[in-house]
């Protein structure tokens, strides 16, 4: 439901005030696309495809302001990919599928992010780089954050991030 790929059987989910089943299915394609940034446990890169189009395949059906190859190049660099650009799928180590992954879910800078185990197939440094990156994009982008692990040491850094108020889960 919070991804928009399931209606709720009762209730509402709204995102900056829109309710995204209220959309037709072409305008609730597009607001996914906008407003939703997916990364996957099992990394969902499409094989035939380099790095760099890989992450940017998701603007290729949205309105584009003409700098998605230096943002992609961006997103790939704090990733620590730009040497890996023209690689692909195959080519890659688990790790890097996942750092292709998590630059493909930024690449429209979404408004909400979810994670399925973002750090789950890396070495310890690089799960820390990535989760520094996630938390970094987070506040500078103001993004909402939802991310499932059984890492502790990322489930201990997001709760050192946040804190219970009346109820509910609010991030520092």
């Amino acid at each position: 439901m919070l991804g928009a790929l399931e209606p709720p059987t009762i209730g509402t989910v709204t995102l900056d005030g829109q309710d995204p089943f209220k959309l037709n299915q072409t305008q609730l394609a597009a607001f996914r696309n906008r407003n939703i940034g997916f990364i996957f446990q099992d990394h969902c890169l499409l094989p035939q495809c380099s790095v760099m189009e890989n992450v940017l395949t998701p603007t290729l059906v949205a309105k584009n302001n003409g700098n998605e190859d230096q943002r992609a190049r961006d997103l790939l660099g704090a990733v620590g990919l730009l040497d890996r650009l023209e690689h692909r799928p195959a080519e890659l180590s688990g790790g890097e599928k996942q750092r292709v992954a998590l630059a493909r879910a930024l690449i429209m800078k979404p408004r909400l992010l979810l994670c399925d185990e973002p750090t789950g197939n890396l070495d310890q440094k690089t799960a820390e780089g990535v989760a520094s990156l996630l938390f970094q994009l987070h506040e500078q982008q103001q993004t909402i954050l939802i991310v499932v692990t059984h890492s502790q040491n990322l489930a201990g850094r997001f709760a050192n991030r946040c804190e219970l108020e009346e109820g509910h889960l609010k991030a520092l």
